[in-house]
């Protein structure tokens, strides 16, 4: 029987729309050398997802290195005219691992629903990327009570998909008031939707299912957040942006779960 504790964590960068070539280069550069040298390498996963044109330069820093890359982004079409989308057979040739789908910036911005949300994801699965699905309530949400209620609404068109698909996927909780507000979710309020988000994933057949945390983790709060007992790791914005910081937060990840 799976359990939380045998869970193997997850720390994933998110660079949103950041970088520039020499930027990304001392910032990869220091994270793969420290990353490689660090025991907790074998306690816990860790990856970027970065900004479409900077996927060869990341594959080309991060080959044979403890450490996974992915995309922000999928089409749900493989290819075609669809201009400005990328297909997952393009980033499968980048040898992405996993890719962001239904981040809430893509669902306020760009109008995406949970249902185009699954659509991706399961674009993803079909090449072989592990999806990263993203859920989160607004703090008008939160303030009318329904929080709980919104988490189930978005991951219903997901879990429709079947227990095989989700069983391959990855969750993610990001309250939308703690995304690079400063503010995030105590330990114990992330918790209450982290375990309400595993008993779904257990009556659809599929409790093992890593999900992390998202909004505004740094070093400082990590350890806390990732000591919870259903949180298997982070989702990280602005602090995955700075090496020693992110590294900070990997080793948090390494060490605050027995795996």
């Amino acid at each position: 029987m799976t359990t939380t504790q045998n869970i193997r964590p997850l720390v994933l960068g998110n660079w949103k729309m950041h970088g520039s070539l020499a930027g990304n280069g001392q910032l990869l550069s220091a994270i793969r050398s420290a990353w490689n040298q660090s025991s907790g390498a074998a306690a816990c996963d860790v990856g970027v997802c970065v900004p479409f044109p900077y996927l060869s330069q990341t594959e080309s820093a991060l080959t044979d290195s403890d450490i996974a890359w992915g995309a922000q982004d999928i089409s749900v079409h493989a290819q075609g005219a669809y201009t400005g989308e990328v297909a997952g057979p393009m980033l499968a040739e980048f040898g992405c691992r996993y890719v962001l789908v239904g981040h809430s910036e893509r669902r306020a911005m760009h109008g995406e629903t949970s249902e185009l949300v699954a659509a991706k994801a399961q674009a993803a699965l079909a090449v072989g990327i592990t999806p990263v699905v993203c859920v989160g309530e607004t703090l008008a949400e939160r303030d009318a009570g329904r929080t709980l209620d919104v988490i189930a609404e978005q991951l219903a068109p997901v879990l429709a998909l079947g227990s095989q698909a989700v069983g391959a996927m990855v969750l993610a909780y990001e309250p939308v008031w703690a995304i690079g507000t400063g503010k995030t979710a105590s330990p114990e309020q992330a918790q209450e939707v982290h375990a309400a988000i595993r008993a779904r994933l257990a009556q659809a057949g599929s409790p093992g299912v890593r999900v992390l945390y998202g909004g505004s983790v740094k070093a400082a709060n990590a350890a806390s957040l990732f000591a919870m007992q259903d949180i298997d790791g982070g989702l990280i914005g602005g602090a995955a942006l700075q090496a020693e910081e992110f590294l900070r937060i990997a080793e948090a990840g390494a060490t605050t779960r027995s795996v």
